[in-house]
């Protein structure tokens, strides 16, 4: 896996673990990426490449093209954000939400900072929404 530090001016520096999804996959992750707003639930955009990107202090991180979480079964509540379906885990410090149903996995991390952390969801599904929806949430 690869890693990649992020900081920016005054910031705390970040570490994420950087997907390696297959080519396929990393074509339908560009979308997203090019689609991401500059601004996501009041805070700015600290960084941006291929397959993932932070914003703010402490960071909302999105990566793309992860695998299927272990814990996302059938039966998993989906909650649909803005026609975007999502499972919820709950963090120490707050919530990761990866995609239901769509071409490719998408997660999302919302520090505690942020409440409601569905807020971050609403500012990313009209870019995470260019993925295919393979099973809508139910």
């Amino acid at each position: 896996m690869f890693g990649c530090a992020l900081s920016g001016c005054g910031s705390a520096a970040i570490s994420i673990t950087t997907p390696t999804p297959d080519a396929v996959i990393a074509r339908l992750c560009a979308s997203v990426i090019g689609a991401l707003p500059s601004t996501v639930d009041d805070a700015q955009l600290r960084r941006r490449d291929q397959l993932v990107a932070a914003w703010g202090d402490p960071a909302i991180v999105l990566r793309c093209g992860v695998p299927r979480p272990a814990a996302l079964l059938p039966t998993s509540r989906c909650d649909g954000v803005n026609g975007v379906g999502w499972f919820t885990e709950t963090l120490g410090d707050g919530y990761r939400f990866t995609t239901i149903g769509r071409a490719a996995y998408v997660e999302v991390t919302v520090p505690a900072h942020y409440s409601p952390a569905a807020n971050a969801l609403v500012d990313l599904a009209p870019a995470v929404g260019r993925l295919a929806d393979v099973t809508p949430c139910q």
